[in-house]
Order: structure tokens, then C-alpha cells, then sequence
């Protein structure tokens, strides 16, 4: 059973650091682009951000640029998203996703992700 479990998600203040993991089971992601979406209250799905299969390519939503740093460990398949200087707009649910097939294109497309972890809270508070 494939499965993708997030962690490192809670309370923070405006201009802490959060750092959220994602653990994949049940098989290898390392072929594939992972990344990182977020949905608020009463808002879709927004990509947040995304890594090449090698680590060696990042993508980023203009909102997090700067803030925000992806990274990627295929030896533990697991993939991270550091999150400096937190803002109140950050606060939803963080979903940990890997695509569907091996070097996949088009990363800040949702539709391209096949496999979905439950989530993890962030919550900002100002």
C-alpha cells in the first residue's frame, strides 16, 4: 500500500519557521517529481512547490518565493519543505503529493499528482 505521511505541521507566529517532512511508503518516489500544495479554509488547492526527481530543479509559488525551500532525500524517500518568516496567509492544510508517473512534467499542476498524503495543519498566527 502506497502511502505518504506528513509531519512538522502546527502552531506558529507571524516570522517563525516551520519545517514540514513527508514520508513515502510502499514505493519508491525517487523517479518521480514530489511537491507540496496547500488548501485554506473555503479556498482550492494551491501548489506551494515542487522538486525534480534529482533534487536538482525547484518550482515555487510566487507567494512563498523566498520564504519557502523544498528539498528532497531519495535515499529515505522523503521530501521537506522549510518555511521561514511565516505569515498569517500561510495557514491551511499542507498536502505532501507525488506525480504519477516517473519524470513527469508540468509540476504545479495538480492533475499531474497521483498519490496524496493526508495533510498537516499550519496554523499563523499574527
Amino acid at each position: 500500500q502506497v502511502r505518504l505521511v506528513e509531519s512538522g505541521g502546527g502552531l506558529a507566529q507571524t516570522g517563525d519557521s516551520l519545517r514540514l517532512s513527508c514520508v513515502a511508503s510502499g514505493r519508491t518516489f525517487s523517479l518521480h517529481v514530489m511537491g507540496w500544495f496547500r488548501q485554506a479554509p473555503g479556498k482550492e488547492r494551491e501548489f506551494v512547490a515542487a522538486i525534480s526527481w534529482g533534487g536538482t530543479t525547484t518550482y515555487y509559488a510566487d507567494s512563498v518565493k523566498g520564504r519557502f525551500t523544498i528539498s528532497r532525500d531519495n535515499a529515505k524517500n522523503t521530501v521537506y519543505l522549510q518555511m521561514n518568516n511565516l505569515k498569517p496567509e500561510d495557514t491551511a492544510v499542507y498536502y505532501c503529493a507525488a506525480q504519477k508517473v516517473p519524470f513527469g512534467s508540468n509540476p504545479r499542476s495538480p492533475g499531474e499528482y497521483g498519490y496524496w498524503g493526508q495533510g498537516t495543519q499550519v496554523t499563523v498566527s499574527s
